[in-house]
């Protein structure tokens, strides 16, 4: 069977997509940053608004406003002014209501579908070579740093008497989801983009036993997630990013409910 472009671009979008966010995925699930990635997904909604009113590229706008967001959040946490989930709801919905409120007031024609729920059927050429660029990005640098990152994630301390800047580890974080967002999106839209991070990361947690097991296990399940779901939504003709999501989750009961049998075995 010869497969027509579109599905060949969002192919190799999603497969470089689950690359991405499968190794950041690990740090977010270890650092429970959840709510955090939900909070910088929202805010893209805002850099969406501003590209659209302004005629730069969308990608930029969205890189730009949730940086921003990430880095406001750093230094408002670092002054203590309110608890951090505190924070980050009035920022979230603040700037999710910005970007509603922008779109509304230009008279900007938008399908709100596609951007809550992302339409990867759209990717172009393009914007594979941007995903794959950005994504090789991000992965060199967890690459890079991925030893005093771990160690940070277990103790802050510790990674302070190793000789490891946790402040600028900590800033490397923000801007590497920040990049992950701005490039997922397009693709899964703004409600998804955190099931993307910490569903796979979560069901390869069970499987393995090392960071580096688990960061390569959630890519593996990502992918296969994105293969599945992509096949299931041409089959039924349902939505791309709900039914890969969807496939995340059945992975993720599947592994749950042979895990809970294997430990059941061993009590």
């Amino acid at each position: 069977m010869i497969l027509d472009d579109f599905i060949i671009h969002a192919m190799l979008a999603g497969l470089a997509l689950a690359a991405i966010c499968g190794v950041m995925g690990c740090f977010v699930v270890w650092r429970r940053m959840a709510y955090f990635g939900d909070s910088l997904a929202h805010s893209a909604l805002l850099g969406i608004a501003i590209g659209l009113v302004t005629g730069i590229t969308m990608s930029l706008t969205i890189t730009l406003v949730c940086l921003s967001f990430a880095l406001l959040l750093f230094w408002l946490q670092h002054h203590g002014v309110l608890a951090t989930d505190t924070l980050l709801g009035i920022l979230s919905h603040g700037a999710l209501s910005a970007g509603i409120m922008l779109m509304s007031v230009m008279q900007i024609p938008v399908d709100l579908h596609s951007l809550m729920f992302g339409d990867i059927l759209t990717i172009t050429a393009d914007d594979v070579l941007m995903i794959m660029g950005g994504g090789a990005l991000v992965l060199a640098a967890l690459i890079r740093y991925w030893s005093p990152l771990v160690l940070m994630t277990v103790s802050e301390d510790l990674a302070k008497a190793e000789g490891a800047s946790t402040r600028f580890l900590q800033i490397l974080i923000l801007i590497l989801m920040t990049v992950t967002v701005a490039l997922s999106v397009r693709m899964v839209g703004v409600l998804l983009i955190t099931s993307m991070l910490i569903i796979p990361a979560a069901t390869a947690r069970p499987l393995t036993r090392s960071p580096e097991a688990m960061a390569i296990g959630a890519v593996v399940i990502g992918m296969l997630a994105v293969l599945g779901g992509t096949s299931l939504s041409l089959t039924i003709n349902t939505p791309t990013g709900p039914s890969m999501v969807m496939t995340l989750a059945a992975m993720f009961a599947l592994v749950m409910v042979l895990t809970a049998g294997r430990d059941h075995q061993r009590a």
